[in-house]
């Protein structure tokens, strides 16, 4: 589960066809519960809670560590050497419509609520939430040009999918698809893009327009 450079799937308008276009729909190929201003999530996975006497009084709180496993990732101390990744921030309630991660987060890990006779903080219960986290070491998909991430940020590659959809993929041209645009700025609407714009991306967040150029 480890981030990789799998294509995140957003919405784009070509720039000579936006004055004709108020809009995209949901993207295609996208996972069902992604984050505001992520078009879909990377890899992702559920978090699977510890048993009493966990290494946070919050479990997954932010700054501390995840292993990795086929279908799970539990809690570990940051100097085990099982720690793979790091939590960047972390949210209560359900990713739709909850707080966007940052940037330059490898992938996203769902934490459903689970009720417990002794937990962590002693209530009985984990709620509900979402860690943003990041890879110890590289790959980071996340990063500006590495082809993944749950958001699509300034300096990231796209495709054409087909049906007025983008994927992000590798700038450097080793993933599967070779990259056709590069989201160059971010910005409030279409009419702040630079005229070198090829391609409006959606990308959400404070800036949700991505001016995307040929490449």
């Amino acid at each position: 589960m480890r981030g990789g450079r799998g294509g995140t799937a957003v919405c784009a308008v070509p720039a000579l066809l936006a004055a004709l276009l108020t809009g995209c729909q949901g993207s295609s190929g996208a996972l069902e519960d992604g984050p505001p201003g992520a078009s879909a999530e990377g890899p992702t996975g559920r978090a699977t809670a510890p048993g009493p006497g966990g290494h946070g009084a919050v479990f997954l709180a932010v700054d501390e560590c995840s292993s990795f496993g086929r279908t799970s990732f539990t809690e570990v101390p940051c100097a085990s050497e099982r720690a793979a990744a790091r939590v960047v921030a972390r949210h209560d309630g359900a990713v739709r419509g909850g707080a966007p991660c940052p940037g330059t987060t490898d992938f996203v890990l769902h934490i459903s609520a689970q009720d417990r006779t002794s937990d962590e903080d002693g209530d009985g219960a984990v709620p509900q939430g979402y860690a943003c986290m990041r890879n110890l070491t590289p790959p980071h998909p996340g990063d500006p040009g590495g082809g993944g991430g749950p958001r699509t940020i300034v300096g990231d590659c796209v495709y054409g999918s087909g049906d007025g959809q983008v994927r992000e993929t590798a700038c450097d041209g080793e993933g599967e698809h070779k990259p056709g645009y590069k989201v160059t700025r971010t910005v409030d609407r279409r009419s702040q893009c630079p005229s070198s714009t090829a391609l409006y991306v959606e990308v959400g967040g404070e800036k949700p327009v991505g001016c995307a150029r040929r490449m």
